[in-house]
């Protein structure tokens, strides 16, 4: 069949289908976290934990920021990098938190992972090798797969419960070769977060062999241990602005805002000009007004990002010590993020024992195996709920399952 102007219709043509479509696109594994969810959506009997958000919807005082927004009529394009009021509210916010911002190092995106896949867009050439630490939420290892890009993994090994790194092997991994390290920390799904001293080991290893950093910290203010900035150690804290270093970071956790798509990224100033470039052959800006939302929310963020922790601690604290009373559990408690990341002895296809739990328990989690071959038989649990009850009431449903399986 071809087209009206008479050229082959590439999508009805007789050729292989990897001709018409790009092999590192097929290769793409969907996402088992949506194979699970897709088993359980729609049944009011399903308690959902899979996905990675609270069940706690926007303050009011953010949704009416938007709202008197579109009523201005604000609703036309805004600059590739952000309204000039958010950026410098971003970067006085960095700076409270990380020492002195520049407002011209900060790029407002579309969420969180257009801020991701904007640095991978920037940085990465087909051929290229990247390093990532393993298990991590997917689209990290995906997106440099979609540029061509040649992907090694360095796994993060449970002891006890808790994922720590082996620095060594970390460092050994980066080499002169190597383009691009992607780091999360606290990570999602295992809780781990990188201590000083390991992002001053790794800053410096990067500095010596020419590779750039791109740092997750979208959960750098959902952390539990003692902080006197109330965040996890950030790279934003040793690096210069000139390091080659790209931090990205979203308003969806600490903002309860998953839905309005909103983050940014920090960047050094040599970059800054070529991710207003990515950003306007990706998606022109970011709305007016979900930008005026985030403007309300950092002139509250004493008020909101507190007590959202707050909470997540009350929720981990909820959930942990129940999970670990089942003899079959194996779990350690999160210093950061959102999730308990827990092992089920005996139970090896996780994303098996994931569509079991919502066809015969009624509890939705998450497949370890989406996250890293090595967190295969592991589950993923989102703790942010508002009713602890939920997180009792899962656990129950774990427990008898468990039971019933002899």
């Amino acid at each position: 069949m071809a087209t009206a102007s008479g050229a082959p219709n590439p999508f009805t043509a007789s050729e292989p289908r990897s001709s018409t479509v790009r092999t590192a696109i097929l290769d793409l594994e969907a996402s088992r976290i949506r194979e699970v969810a897709n088993a359980g959506i729609g049944r009011s009997d399903v308690l959902a934990f899979w996905f990675g958000e609270s069940d706690e919807v926007t303050p009011e005082f953010i949704r009416e920021a938007a709202i008197e927004s579109l009523r201005r009529g604000e609703t036309f394009y805004a600059h590739n990098l952000g309204l000039p009021e958010l950026r410098e509210a971003l970067a006085g916010y960095a700076s409270t938190l990380h020492g002195p911002m520049e407002a011209g190092r900060i790029a407002v995106t579309s969420g969180g992972v257009n801020a991701l896949m904007l640095a991978v867009q920037a940085l990465v050439d087909a051929g290229d090798e990247v390093v990532a630490v393993t298990p991590v939420w997917p689209n990290l290892v995906a997106q440099p797969l979609i540029m061509g890009a040649k992907v090694c993994t360095v796994p993060l090994r449970p002891v006890e419960g808790a994922w720590t790194l082996d620095l060594q092997a970390l460092l050994d991994a980066v080499t002169p070769a190597t383009r691009l390290l992607v780091l999360n920390a606290p990570n999602n799904p295992t809780g781990w977060t990188l201590t000083r001293q390991e992002q001053l080991a790794i800053l410096a290893h990067c500095r010596r062999t020419g590779t750039w950093i791109l740092a997750d910290e979208v959960y750098e203010r959902l952390y539990f241990e003692d902080s006197a900035k109330g965040c996890a150690p950030s790279f934003l804290d040793i690096a210069a602005p000139e390091d080659r270093l790209v931090v990205a970071h979203s308003f969806s956790k600490s903002f309860l805002m998953t839905g309005w798509r909103l983050g940014w990224l920090v960047l050094p100033p040599a970059l800054v000009e070529s991710i207003g470039k990515l950003i306007e052959f990706n998606t022109s800006c970011a709305s007016v007004f979900t930008q005026r939302a985030a403007l309300a929310a950092l002139a509250r963020a004493d008020e909101v990002t507190p007590r959202v922790v707050a909470h997540l601690r009350r929720c981990r604290d909820a959930l942990v010590p129940r999970l670990q009373a089942l003899p079959q559990v194996s779990v350690s408690p999160a210093r950061g993020g959102m999730y308990a990341f827990f092992q089920l002895a005996g139970q090896g296809d996780s994303l098996g024992v994931a569509k079991r739990l919502v066809r015969e328990a009624g509890l939705g989690l998450a497949p370890g195996s989406a996250f890293a071959p090595e967190a295969e038989g592991w589950l993923r649990w989102c703790f942010a709920t508002r009713e602890l009850s939920r997180l009792e009431e899962g656990v129950e449903r774990l427990a008898g399952w468990l039971a019933r399986q002899g």
